[in-house]
């Protein structure tokens, strides 16, 4: 097996591609940052540059010579969503009037940019790998390009439901889309292609593209436990609608020789490398707009446990409106969903998410993977022992932030989440779960789930379909009322509608009734659950 290496690449310029076979696709189908075929010439520089692009769009990330074009595009189809329904980030601000994806009425530019980011911008440097791969005969890079769009198809898959996944990057006039059920099936067996593809590498101590990977710097053995535990999540999602399935690709995905990730640096982020400094798209909008600011429902739990990480995950604030935590700092965490009277002068000088420019953005973290195992192991004791698993979890978030604490402290203490009052919005107390694991399974289940939720902050887009697939843990309701009548307070956005520009053809129109009528409702609804959506 050779090593696979490329020439370094100082700098790659991106211009706009073709788009996708579908002309009605074009707004939401083009991506401006690919190069051109002739600024590839340099033997595997065209590849190795689609490899950095891809993972550039796995959450969408920039640098300060993009100024704020990648910075705006993560706000308008993650921030302004998924960061605010998973109750870490709240806006202090209200968009449309009231009328927008925050108050549970979705903007169809918004959720265009979600697809865009989380699709589209993918499968053009996928399918240029993917022929290169083919002419050369070197699968390695595939393999890698195989991961990362999983990591980002994924995303689209649980944010609206059936995608194009078999027949994707072929040259058609429509591409069909595929069943939920499906493409997490083609997921699968092409995790473990991957992954297989991958092993062979790391047993050699080889690398993968080194100098164009700025997750790994081409680290096989990293990749190989990360598309494990990516294996793992998605095995885990489908649990309550197919536990046979999921029970065959957990058992696949935590019995591979090449591990899971069970350490900090393990973790699959974002901050430098490939020649480039990434900036923290949260942290801008934070400083820069005015506007994201640390939700309630963060600060009810982690005051109310008592938490170290309380203050790393929560600035502090002068406001007059400002909450004494536990440790004596004062804290001024924003509702969700400000209501239309409130702007950012009214959330001024609360609290912002405790995160700088070089914050990494994260893909999944260790303590992720060790929950995963936990509830894996409520499930089926053959996986573990769940009460350690979830205690390593809690001790790998700890040191993943920085912060020290006993963990027997911490999980005997008896404390529970705290109601919070603050600028005229009340919320009561969440829940009157402990971290103590014990009780009844469901009852384990939310504390595995409450955990795992703050472990992962501030990646809301995972955090939200958790919730969606869990029903945990408990959020603070949104301040005001829900924009559209059909969405209630206490369930919330269920899924994304298809973007508009779906069918605008005949030939699309037919397309799109195709993909809606995969739903389990076979309606194109906020409210209509996704096939793993069932509790």
């Amino acid at each position: 097996m050779k090593r696979i290496l490329y020439k370094s690449l100082a700098y790659a310029a991106f211009l706009p591609l073709l788009t996708l076979a579908s002309c009605n696709y074009e707004e939401i189908n083009t991506n401006p940052y690919e190069m051109t075929e002739e600024m590839g010439v340099m033997d595997g520089i065209a590849m190795g540059a689609s490899i950095t692009t891809m993972q550039r769009f796995v959450l969408p990330v920039g640098t300060q010579a993009d100024r704020t074009d990648i910075i705006n595009q993560y706000q308008v189809a993650y921030l302004l969503s998924a960061d605010g329904w998973s109750g870490y980030i709240a806006e202090g601000n209200s968009w449309y009037s009231g009328l927008n994806n925050l108050q549970y009425y979705l903007q169809d530019d918004w959720v265009s940019s979600t697809y865009r980011n989380s699709y589209t911008e993918i499968l053009s440097p996928w399918r240029k790998i993917k022929m290169e791969c083919e002419k050369t005969g070197e699968m390695a890079p595939f393999a890698l390009a195989q991961i990362l769009k999983i990591s980002a198809w994924h995303k689209t898959l649980e944010s609206f439901g059936p995608i194009p996944y078999e027949h994707a990057g072929e040259m058609a006039l429509v591409i069909p889309f595929d069943s939920e059920k499906d493409v997490y099936v083609f997921m699968f067996n092409d995790l473990k292609d991957a992954i297989t593809e991958l092993m062979s590498v790391a047993e050699l101590g080889g690398t993968v593209v080194p100098e164009f990977d700025a997750v790994y710097a081409g680290d096989a053995a990293k990749w190989v436990k990360y598309a494990n535990s990516l294996m793992l999540r998605l095995a885990m999602r489908l649990y309550y609608i197919d536990p046979e399935l999921s029970k065959q690709w957990v058992s696949e995905a935590l019995n591979h020789p090449g591990g899971v990730m069970t350490a900090a640096d393990d973790a699959a982020q974002m901050s430098n490398g490939a020649g480039y400094v990434f900036v923290n798209n949260i942290a801008y909008c934070a400083e820069n707009y005015g506007e994201a600011r640390a939700c309630t429902s963060v600060y009810a739990y982690l005051n109310g446990y008592e938490d170290p990480r309380l203050s790393a995950y929560i600035a502090t604030s002068s406001s007059a409106d400002a909450l004494t935590g536990y440790d004596g700092r004062k804290y001024a965490p924003v509702p969700p969903g400000a209501p239309e009277s409130h702007t950012k002068e009214t959330y001024g000088d609360y609290s912002l998410p405790n995160l700088t420019s070089s914050s990494p953005t994260y893909w999944m973290k260790a303590s992720e993977v060790y929950f995963l195992r936990a509830e894996a192991a409520l499930h089926w004791s053959e996986f573990g022992d769940a009460a350690s698993l979830y205690k390593q979890g809690i001790e790998m978030s700890f040191q993943e932030n920085g912060v020290s604490m006993d963990i027997d402290t911490y999980l005997n203490s008896g404390n529970t989440p705290v109601a919070v009052s603050i600028g005229g919005y009340s919320a009561a107390a969440p829940t009157t779960a402990t971290p103590e694991f014990a009780g009844t399974d469901e009852q384990k289940l939310e504390k595995i789930m409450i955990q795992k939720w703050i472990a992962m902050y501030p990646n809301g887009q995972e955090a939200w379909t958790e919730w969606r697939r869990t029903g945990y843990p408990k959020l603070n309701p949104i301040d005001g009322q829900s924009a559209d009548p059909s969405v209630t307070k206490d369930r919330g956005i269920r899924r994304m509608v298809y973007p508009q520009s779906f069918r605008q053809s005949s030939e699309d129109a037919a397309n799109y009734a195709e993909a809606v009528s995969l739903l389990k409702d076979a309606e194109d609804t906020p409210t209509s659950r996704l096939w793993w959506d069932c509790r």
